[in-house]
């Protein structure tokens, strides 16, 4: 079941939305060679921390609860990756997947960064994955179904050559990190037979993850990082987003970009 959230209460996950932006902020001065993953997750679990902020990833069960408050994927890996002692170098691509809970509401976002030159593909993956997401969430205030957001969000993704994941989606959010509906980035039936109406209220995180080559995946011997079966590389990109009666309202805002919030950077 969907539900709804009053203006009061998106204005109580903006607050989330907001320590998440101030933690891509942290993590976005962080991304450079030579730094390990594992700085960068101790990092944001410090920010959280000193905040009063729950992680939502620490914990969550799987065959091995997963042990970090970041999911941190290099390259080829898709999401879920979890960071330790390798170093990131000139030419990677990392994508930080972080979350917190404040006051009992629920902030969660993703971006991918360039560590240092990257090469002209992975620079073209980096445009199309940050700009599919800004199109679906100026698409919300346009369209009445989601399935009509999602039908677009993957013809600009295979224009541009690349291809979407489709084993992992988007979801609703708000006391708890993952809610109705699922939000998918592509249209096939099932998306058409779950479909949702776009309304004052809702509150989704929309987070599309595209693929240079095939959209087949893999999973790692840990249990939780899952990557491209061709190993090529891979983007994340992800904002907690409001639709109020103005239109959407980015909660995760990165700083000086949106003019929806102020993160402290």
């Amino acid at each position: 079941m969907i539900v709804l959230k009053s203006a009061r209460e998106i204005e109580k996950m903006r607050a989330a939305g907001l320590l998440v932006s101030e933690a891509h902020a942290l993590i976005s001065r962080m991304i450079r060679p030579g730094i390990k993953t594992a700085e960068i997750d101790l990092a944001v679990e410090k920010l959280f921390e000193e905040r009063g902020a729950i992680p939502l990833f620490k914990g969550v069960p799987g065959p091995v609860p997963f042990p970090s408050v970041c999911c941190i994927s290099v390259n080829e890996e898709i999401v879920h990756g979890i960071p330790g002692k390798r170093k990131l170098v000139s030419g990677d691509i990392v994508s930080v997947d972080t979350g917190c809970k404040l006051n009992g509401w629920c902030g969660d976002s993703a971006w991918t960064y360039p560590v240092g030159e990257v090469s002209e593909e992975k620079r073209k993956l980096l445009d199309v994955g940050e700009k599919v997401l800004d199109l679906a969430i100026e698409l919300m205030g346009q369209c009445r179904w989601w399935s009509e957001v999602a039908t677009q969000m993957d013809e600009y993704v295979r224009a541009n050559g690349f291809s979407s994941v489709e084993d992992f989606v988007g979801h609703g959010i708000g006391r708890e990190m993952h809610e109705d509906p699922q939000v998918p980035h592509y249209c096939d039936k099932e998306t058409l037979d779950s479909d949702f109406e776009l309304k004052p209220g809702l509150v989704i995180a929309v987070e599309p993850m595209v693929n240079a080559g095939t959209k087949r995946l893999a999973l790692a011997n840990d249990h939780w990082t899952v990557y491209t079966r061709d190993r090529k590389p891979s983007v994340h990109f992800e904002h907690t987003v409001a639709l109020t009666a103005e239109g959407p309202v980015i909660l995760t805002p990165r700083p000086g970009r949106y003019e929806l919030g102020t993160a402290t950077a």
